[in-house]
C-alpha cells in the first residue's frame, strides 16, 4: 500500500494531523476486508463483536453490558442482536423481575458459527499485521493509548 499522501493525493498540516487522518484510513481499511470476511457468513464485523462478546461471557448477558464492551459502539446493537436471534445465533430472554430488562446468550448455532469464522479471522489478522514487530506493535499500543487517555 502506498504511503497516505499518496493514497489520498493529499497534503497534510503537518505530522499531526496526518496520523490522525492514518488512523481513520486504516481503520477503514482493516473494516472492509472484515466485512469481505464476514460476508460469506451473513454477519457484520459489529454482529461477530457481539457474538464474541456472549461467547466469552459464558451466561447470558443484558443488552447494555454488551453495548459497553462493543469496540464500534453501534447505537443500534439492539437491532444487530435482533438480527442474530432471527438468524438462531442468538436467544433472548426477559428478567422476571424487570420486563425492561433483555437478556441475551449465545446459542449453540453462534458458537458452531463462530468456530466456522475464528480459524479465517485469525490467519486474515496475521496476514493484515504481518510487517508488523512485536516492538512495532507496543510502541503502536502506547501512542493509541496515549491519544484516548
Amino acid at each position: 500500500m502506498p504511503a497516505l499522501d499518496k493514497e489520498l493525493k493529499s497534503r497534510f498540516e503537518n505530522e499531526q494531523h496526518k496520523a490522525m487522518l492514518n488512523i481513520m484510513f486504516t481503520a477503514n481499511w482493516f473494516k472492509s476486508r472484515q466485512v469481505g470476511l464476514f460476508k460469506p457468513f451473513g454477519i457484520s464485523p459489529q454482529q461477530y463483536n457481539i457474538l464474541r462478546i456472549l461467547r466469552g461471557a459464558k451466561d447470558r448477558m443484558n443488552m447494555q453490558n454488551v453495548k459497553e464492551r462493543m469496540i464500534d459502539r453501534a447505537p443500534n446493537a439492539t437491532r444487530l442482536t435482533d438480527k442474530l436471534i432471527a438468524k438462531g445465533l442468538v436467544e433472548r430472554e426477559r428478567c422476571e423481575e424487570d420486563r425492561r430488562v433483555v437478556y441475551v446468550r449465545i446459542s449453540p448455532k453462534g458458537i458452531e458459527l463462530l468456530a466456522k469464522i475464528d480459524e479465517l479471522n485469525k490467519e486474515n489478522m496475521r496476514d493484515l499485521v504481518k510487517k508488523l514487530t512485536t516492538a512495532d506493535a507496543s510502541l503502536m499500543n502506547d501512542v493509541l493509548d496515549r491519544i484516548r487517555g
